[in-house]
């Protein structure tokens, strides 16, 4: 049950702590349900929203959390394995269409980054956020910037 008025329904309690001590450049990944999250994790913050899919969940996020204005590129995505240069899941592209359509990121400022150097950034995010999204490749990272 909710408490608090105009905070979206899969923002638990555990995960709008962790999104409020976070500072400015740290980051936090949102991914799919099949991502080595625990493993990755090592011993940080992970957190399950298992009803959920990415679009849902990255909506939810975004809604309290701000994207560092003072980078080139605040949002990172795995790219797809074995696919062109540009290509996007049907699922990335939703999530980017969202950033475009909110006015917090263009096309522009969303990496796609290679599976493993996508793992090794992960490694370094303040948490992670583990959707049930079912489709592969359903990864991103959004870095925090203020509030102003």
């Amino acid at each position: 049950m909710r408490m608090l008025k105009g905070i979206h329904p899969l923002l638990s309690p555990e995960l709008l702590k962790v999104l409020c001590e976070m500072g400015h450049g740290d980051e936090v990944a949102v991914v799919d349900a099949n991502f080595t999250a625990a493993s990755l994790a090592q011993g940080k913050a992970l957190i399950r929203l298992p009803g959920s899919d990415l679009p849902q969940a990255c909506a939810a996020i975004l809604t309290v959390f701000p994207l560092d204005d003072a980078v080139m590129q605040p949002v990172a995505y795995m790219q797809v394995c074995e696919q062109p240069s540009g290509y996007t899941s049907t699922q990335q592209l939703s999530v980017i269409v969202q950033l475009q359509e909110a006015a917090l990121a263009d096309p522009g400022q969303c990496l796609a980054m290679e599976r493993f150097s996508f793992y090794e950034r992960v490694k370094q995010a303040y948490v992670i956020v583990q959707t049930g999204e079912m489709q592969s490749y359903g990864n991103f990272i959004f870095k925090k910037g203020v509030i102003n």
